[in-house]
């Protein structure tokens, strides 16, 4: 009996070293409501995908590179938006980057992506707006770099 639990337990440790990235890319991941949208966003650092992912979405892998990654909702329906997006990354000496966003598609995904560079431990504020029609909304966030 012993044996058994010692390799349920490798099992449950093994399985918590695998979701522990899981668990923290869902708590880096924010989330904003504005107007009838729910704005999801996160801010990572581009080394965090695997070559033949940055290569398929054309991110330049870097150290110093960060991937934003914005989604759309519909609040009521849950259902992702085709919206333009553009916006700026400024730090805190006042220097502004301009963001281009990409569209990307993934079956009913839709996600816009925008890459800028940075230097280790800057502190960045993000301005992005968001259209759709008439409707204009403004996401704005905070986010400290740090080069890995």
């Amino acid at each position: 009996m012993s044996n058994y639990l010692a390799k349920k337990g490798l099992r449950g440790i093994l399985l918590s070293m695998l979701l522990l990235p899981l668990a923290f890319m869902a708590q880096a991941e924010q989330k904003e409501q504005l107007g009838q949208w729910d704005v999801h966003y996160i801010v990572v650092n581009s080394t965090f995908f695997s070559p033949e992912i940055a290569r398929q979405y054309g991110i330049v892998r870097s150290k110093y590179n960060a991937l934003v990654n914005i989604s759309v909702l519909e609040s009521a329906t849950q259902q992702a938006q085709t919206v333009g997006m553009q916006g700026t990354a400024t730090n805190l000496l006042g220097t502004e980057k301009k963001l281009a966003f990409k569209k990307v598609q993934e079956g009913d995904a839709i996600y816009y992506l925008a890459v800028f560079d940075f230097r280790h431990d800057e502190t960045y504020r993000f301005n992005i707006e968001i259209r759709r029609g008439n409707t204009v909304e403004t996401l704005k966030f905070q986010q400290k770099m740090y080069v890995d």
